[in-house]
């Protein structure tokens, strides 16, 4: 039977979702198979917006329909009935799940006298503990408490289990006070009000205005509204009221405003706009018209015939959303959610125990978690890349890393908040520019004297985000440096071979992929950058992927692969890997390493057990070194696809400081994986010292 926890309030805008996403996210890293369910979904018109956003996230492999209990005119028209079907559907997912995340109601008082009445019997009649939710913005901690007692009186009327309270949309100053209200009778966390997750979007006031797009890029009506201004004074009052992604609403006749307005989004040291609503239903003469469309502005610009007023009146009554297309509102509730709430305390209560087996979305949260325990300093060269943008607001926004970005910082900037992004808390340095340049450009001279390189040439060169990059890394300006999303591997890894070198008793660079399987984690090597490696280059590889292996939690045992296992085969191939197990033997006989062999005597143990039956490593190997590119390269591709791994990498061994190569098809989770990988590596290197 699977475990479950009901997360519920007595009350509307508690922010419930936030609490519910960041449970969900805390379980999927903890248990293998996590459900969700819904016992009463919001609408039958629409989908439940709740529900699409859990069930979006990583590691819950559920259909919509089938997380659905009942409706709310099913529950108004016969709660009995709505009762016994949310118990029969919940049933089905349960028998599929190892833990169920239940949203109770939304407030709607469709239920009877008390909706937090029935949501106690759901859950008792689910079997699910209870975490209180209740909404903290705009009271006092006493206030909370208050609410806190009646409602948790209610439910164990009720005979419910609360396990926990939740005082959410706090007052950020007031934390603390809210914390020691609450008391110790039951766990009880408070998660501060947060304006980004109330915020809408300029697509939702599009909608509730009854606009439409009149210019712009629709792509940016995603973004989210700060604030909104009724922009009917002169254009030099109203420039002094503009903030950071505001929403100006202004009569579609006021072309003055309108060009003001859009000249000051594009100037720098103004705020960047989310949206401009032209009301009144008017729009400006062509000729007006056209000069707006050629100044080139992607700043979305809404038409709508409601007057001032109730344009006014309507984007006011707009609430934001949680929900799966706002990557920044689900960084920013996980990232709350985590720092708030104490997580082992949450999962004790649900007898959630240590898992035997590690899923894909386990080991991605360990890295975050690792990478976050001991921040280091990591410099993206690719600034002038969307994705590199959206991976850095993630990592800032969770605290995984701190960042330097290269690029000119006018343009990042202004297009990460174009996207809606926030990476205030980055550093963007310009390579071309600034006394850095000028700095690199000797020390680079310096370090390529015995080439000829004269000082004019190294300017040229250190220009090169790659090379300015790396040499920010070997200075200790930054701790290690993640490429390649759109340079090639050797735009990304040429520099640290000359600048950063190898590590000592290392005499080649190679690669890893951590290839993450159903349930558990093996390291593949080299599938990236050595095509033919020689046996004691091979033996260099093993010994390094061992150390690479131990140092993400995974016990090395080394399978040297060929196409012969034992003594059984013959041939130069064979024998390459024979010398190479021979060489890693002789210089680290603390490694468990076995070759030649298989690649089924090295992972399956009933063939382990004809072929090599003494062995510690044959069925059981968890580091697999390749005879050649050819060959790792391809089996690393086959697995992936095949079997549904998921593989982190190339990870980067044997420099003496951390450079690792994305892939130019590289998603921001690619993104944020590596980078988390370079600061554990970074970690490994500033300990060592």
């Amino acid at each position: 039977m699977a475990r479950s926890i009901y997360i519920t309030s007595a009350e509307g805008d508690t922010g419930k979702s936030t609490v519910a996403l960041g449970v969900l996210d805390l379980l999927t890293r903890s248990v293998q198979r996590v459900g969700v369910f819904r016992p009463v979904a919001r609408s039958t018109d629409q989908p439940d917006y709740v529900l699409e956003l859990l069930l979006a996230h990583d590691g819950v492999e559920l259909d919509y329909d089938e997380c659905v209990g009942v409706t709310y005119e099913d529950l108004h028209a016969d709660p009995e009935a709505a009762l016994s079907k949310i118990v029969s559907r919940y049933h089905e997912v349960e028998r599929r799940c190892d833990v169920v995340v239940i949203v109770g109601t939304d407030y709607t008082d469709v239920a009877g006298p008390t909706e937090l009445a029935y949501n106690a019997r759901i859950a008792v009649n689910l079997g699910a503990p209870v975490l209180l939710v209740v909404r903290g913005a705009e009271r006092r901690p006493e206030e909370i408490r208050q609410v806190v007692d009646v409602c948790v009186g209610e439910l164990r009327t009720h005979h419910a289990q609360v396990v926990g309270v939740v005082a959410n949309r706090c007052a950020p100053e007031g934390l603390v006070q809210v914390r020691k209200a609450l008391g110790t009778e039951l766990p009880a966390w408070a998660l501060p009000e947060d304006q980004l997750l109330s915020a809408p979007t300029v697509g939702a006031l599009m909608e509730a205005v009854g606009g439409t797009l009149a210019a712009g890029d629709e792509e940016l009506l995603s973004r989210e509204a700060l604030d909104l201004l009724v922009g009917a004074m002169s254009i030099e009052h109203l420039l002094e009221k503009l903030t950071d992604g505001a929403v100006i609403m202004t009569p579609g006749d006021r072309s003055d405003i309108l060009l003001g307005l859009l000249t000051a989004h594009a100037a720098d040291g103004f705020p960047s706009l989310a949206g401009i609503i032209l009301n009144g239903g008017f729009y400006p003469p062509t000729v007006v018209a056209r000069l707006v469309n050629g100044l080139g502005q992607r700043l979305p610009i809404i038409r709508t015939d409601l007057g001032t007023f109730r344009t006014a009146s309507a984007a006011a009554a707009t609430r934001g959303r949680l929900t799966a297309d706002s990557q920044r509102k689900v960084d920013t509730a996980l990232a709350l959610f985590e720092k708030h709430v104490d997580a082992p305390t949450l999962l004790a209560s649900l007898d959630v125990s240590r898992p035997t087996v590690v899923t894909p979305l386990m080991f991605e949260y360990t890295l975050l978690d690792r990478a976050r325990a001991d921040r280091q300093h990591i410099v993206l060269p690719e600034g002038n890349d969307d994705r590199i943008l959206r991976a850095a607001s993630t990592l800032l926004q969770r605290e995984v890393a701190d960042l330097t970005i290269l690029g000119s910082e006018g343009s990042i900037r202004a297009r990460a908040t174009e996207l809606g992004l926030d990476i205030t808390a980055a550093t963007v340095i310009d390579p071309r520019d600034g006394e850095l340049h000028d700095r690199f450009a000797h020390e680079y001279t310096e370090l390529r004297k015995h080439k000829g390189m004269t000082v004019d040439r190294a300017r040229e060169i250190v220009g090169s985000v790659s090379y300015f990059g790396t040499l920010m890394v070997q200075l200790g300006l930054a701790d290690g440096m993640v490429s390649g999303a759109v340079h090639t591997t050797a735009h990304t890894i040429k520099p640290a071979f000359e600048i950063i070198k190898t590590m000592p008793d290392v005499s080649v660079v190679s690669s890893v992929f951590l290839m993450c399987l159903e349930d558990r984690v093996l390291v593949y090597g080299d599938a990236a950058v050595n095509p033919d490696p020689t046996a004691e280059q091979l033996a260099d590889i093993a010994i390094s992927s061992a150390a690479t292996a131990a140092q993400f939690g995974i016990e090395p045992r080394i399978a040297m692969l060929s196409y012969s296992t034992g003594e059984s085969g013959t041939g130069p191939d064979v024998e390459k890997v024979r010398a190479a197990t021979a060489l890693v033997r002789e210089r680290r006989p603390d490694l468990d390493v076995e070759g030649p062999i298989q690649y089924d005597a090295a992972v399956d143990a009933s063939v382990a057990k004809t072929k090599m039956p003494d062995s510690t490593v044959a069925g059981r190997a968890t580091v697999f070194i390749f005879p050649d590119l050819n060959t790792g390269n391809n089996t690393y591709k086959a697995v992936q696809r095949s079997a549904g791994a998921v593989a982190i990498g190339p990870v980067l061994q044997g420099l003496r400081k951390p450079v690792n190569d994305l892939s130019r098809g590289a998603l921001v989770g690619d993104i944020v994986n590596t980078v988390a990988i370079t600061a554990i590596q970074a970690q490994g290197l500033s300990d060592a010292s």
